[in-house]
């Protein structure tokens, strides 16, 4: 290496065009990632009579956690749908709101028993969902 080399260097090559690390994203891949978007909703554990802080928070986290795993994207429309069976008579649903309503009720089942797993006893706690 001589002087001027160690002075002055060159200006590094710009990398070959053949050599992406990172593929464009092509129009298909974007609508696909439309869907993934999921509506936010937090999930509470109320009247918990304990004041352990962390132990809520990982109830919470694992209530949640379930209720993603069994309803996906459907979170908020199967609550809504629940609550508008809850509100009216059968004729007054859709089909696909009936469904819905069904899978809320399990999927909310299944993520309380997930969310009480280590809590003890708690007979008046429950988890309120509401979007966000």
């Amino acid at each position: 290496m001589t002087q001027a080399e160690l002075f002055f260097p060159r200006p590094a090559t710009p990398p070959s065009p053949l050599f992406h690390f990172h593929e464009p994203a092509t129009a298909a891949a974007l609508e696909d990632n439309e869907d993934e978007p999921r509506d936010a909703f937090s999930a509470k554990l109320i009247d918990y009579p304990h004041s352990s802080a962390d132990a809520v928070r990982v109830a919470e986290q694992r209530f949640r956690r379930e209720l993603e795993k069994q309803l996906g994207a459907d979170v908020l429309p199967a609550m809504r749908a629940f609550q508008n069976a809850s509100e009216s008579s059968d004729t007054d649903l859709t089909k696909r709101e009936i469904a819905l309503a069904a899978r809320w009720v399990k999927a909310y089942d299944a993520a309380r028993t997930a969310g009480f797993r280590d809590l003890g006893d708690t007979d008046e706690a429950y988890f309120e969902v509401k979007a966000i």
